[in-house]
């Protein structure tokens, strides 16, 4: 039985509306590389989704990120992750999972938790460069694409 997850894609945006920039955490992947992903986590068994959400952006991100989650959130896209990588693209070795996945504006400081080694900013152009690419694992970075595309501001 597939797993659900929630992904959040924590950003930071202008006075219009604008992603200014994108957050990514350091962490050791499922892997066991030590890549760039974004807020995940699985949904607890008779949790909301909104609850979820805002359970893990305070986990990853601190308390004091002050996340902006609708009343009621609706996914911009669906990613189903497998034990192998050529079902579908995004690929996590430890199980079947589905997850649900959010683009997360946040106000507030963000200090990333024990889990995470470090959190850092990306413009979306930078986000969706060479180099960030090649720090991701799962297909992440497919999802970082899929964000920026779902609010217009794909570079």
């Amino acid at each position: 039985v597939p797993i659900v997850y929630v992904e959040a894609v924590p950003v930071r945006v202008d006075s219009l509306g604008n992603v200014t920039e994108v957050g990514l955490l350091l962490r050791q992947a499922a892997d066991g590389t030590i890549s760039r992903l974004i807020v995940s986590g699985r949904v607890k068994f008779g949790e909301r989704i909104r609850d979820a959400l805002l359970r893990h952006c305070e986990k990853d991100l601190g308390p004091l990120a002050l996340p902006r989650i609708p009343v009621e959130p609706a996914p911009f896209t669906v990613v189903e992750y497998f034990p192998h990588s050529e079902v579908s693209g995004f690929h996590d070795p430890r199980q079947h999972a589905v997850s649900l996945v959010y683009v997360v504006p946040v106000d507030g400081e963000c200090t990333p938790t024990q889990e995470a080694l470090d959190l850092a900013w990306f413009t979306p152009a930078e986000v969706v460069s060479d180099m960030v690419k090649k720090q991701m694992t799962g297909g992440q970075d497919r999802i970082l694409r899929l964000a920026l595309a779902s609010v217009g501001q794909l570079p």
